[in-house]
């Protein structure tokens, strides 16, 4: 649990930073930081469901939810109220690092609630109807698909523009969503050995 509010904690606060991931062709691909720790939380979540049950694994993303929602509100107030005499020179930089949108805010809200609890369905689904066995296939598979919609949802509500046409908004989305989401199942394929090892350390403290 404590993993899991890690994770969900450092893709809202420090999102916002992207590094440069890879060239080709000349073109510059740069990806969220928060990239790094998304895999970890459905790689979390498919763990308690394999040890605890799906009641427990949503219970989880609950708390993460609600988690979420109140550092978005804390930090709309924070930003909002006049710094004092002493952190006047700190003000604009707080600002700048912690005004989000929103817009932003409801994607992000929007994207973690969709993918994490259609994780927690596809994931015990598999594991019923394979009656336990290739964790690792059932892990990948409910984080490939999970993490299409977080990529799909928070990309369309963050920045689809009503300015543009359908057409060009598809191709402008579809440049993000793809890249992220190769990403992301990337470092799925790479996590799956902590699946292994979370299930193990879990049940032996059952």
């Amino acid at each position: 649990m404590s993993l899991y509010i890690f994770g969900v904690i450092v893709s809202q606060l420090m999102g916002a930073k992207t590094v440069q991931f890879f060239t080709v062709f000349g073109l510059t691909t740069s990806i969220s930081i928060a990239i790094f720790v998304m895999p970890l939380l459905f790689t979390l979540t498919d763990v308690v469901v394999e040890v605890y049950g799906k009641d427990r694994a949503r219970s989880m993303v609950f708390t993460g939810l609600f988690i979420v929602v109140l550092l978005t509100g804390f930090t709309v107030l924070a930003t909002a109220l006049p710094a004092g005499p002493r952190s006047q020179w700190l003000e604009p930089s707080f600002d700048t690092v912690f005004t989000t949108s929103l817009r932003f805010a409801a994607a992000a809200i929007a994207a973690y609630a969709a993918s994490e609890l259609l994780d927690v369905i596809i994931f015990n689904n598999l594991r019923k109807r394979m009656h336990g066995k290739a964790l690792w296939f059932r892990n990948n598979v409910s984080n490939f698909i999970s993490q299409f919609i977080d990529s799909t949802v928070f990309v369309v509500i963050a920045f689809y523009s009503f300015n543009l046409s359908f057409s060009d908004n598809l191709t402008f989305l579809i440049g993000i969503i793809l890249p992220y989401w190769g990403v992301r199942c990337l470092l799925s394929v790479f996590e799956t050995p902590l699946v292994y090892l979370g299930v193990y350390w879990l049940r032996n403290e059952k």
